[in-house]
């Protein structure tokens, strides 16, 4: 598909290109302990990237998914340097916060993370494994459709219900089945 993108500037091409690979890419950010517009920014960039220099992808050399990952590490260590050159600005060096966590928040942290994984248990099976492969893994659901053999309008119902159950379970503190 990347050559589709390259030699004809296909659109359709570089559509799934982007669906299958920016979630993906957006994930590893988010791994690499980026915060998410940065990452959601990165991420844009890797695939503009692609668009613009899908020419330069050597399939001899990498397959399309370790070209963008490189190009988003690449990206993501340039951003880190340039984070790191820009001094303060006068008396701005005051303002930055301390990057230390206060203990009040730690403990509200623990606290939420206990909340969402005791949210997460009241699920069904059915809808705890799709929030998973959707929310943990970063599958389309169409992916998840094609994986799990479900309908992509359950896929989609299911998840719907799922979130739903969550936010009423976060919101309330009781979940109903």
């Amino acid at each position: 598909m990347v050559v589709l993108v390259a030699e004809r500037r296909d659109r359709a091409a570089f559509a799934r290109l982007f669906d299958y690979y920016a979630p993906r890419v957006h994930a590893y950010l988010l791994r690499l302990r980026l915060d998410p517009v940065a990452a959601d920014e990165i991420t844009q960039e890797v695939m503009t990237t692609l668009w613009q220099k899908a020419a330069l992808f050597d399939r001899s050399k990498s397959s399309v998914a370790t070209w963008l990952f490189r190009i988003a590490r690449n990206r993501r260590i340039d951003a880190h340097r340039r984070e790191r050159e820009e001094p303060p600005i006068d008396g701005a060096i005051l303002d930055i916060p301390d990057p230390a966590q206060m203990p009040d928040d730690k403990v509200n942290a623990a606290q939420r993370d206990l909340m969402v994984r005791s949210a997460l248990d009241l699920l069904p099976a059915e809808q705890l494994e799709l929030v998973r492969l959707a929310f943990f893994e970063g599958f389309s659901h169409s992916e998840i459709a094609d994986m799990t053999g479900v309908p992509l309008g359950t896929v989609k119902s299911r998840l719907r219900l799922a979130f739903s159950r969550l936010r009423r379970a976060l919101d309330d503190g009781g979940l109903d089945r």
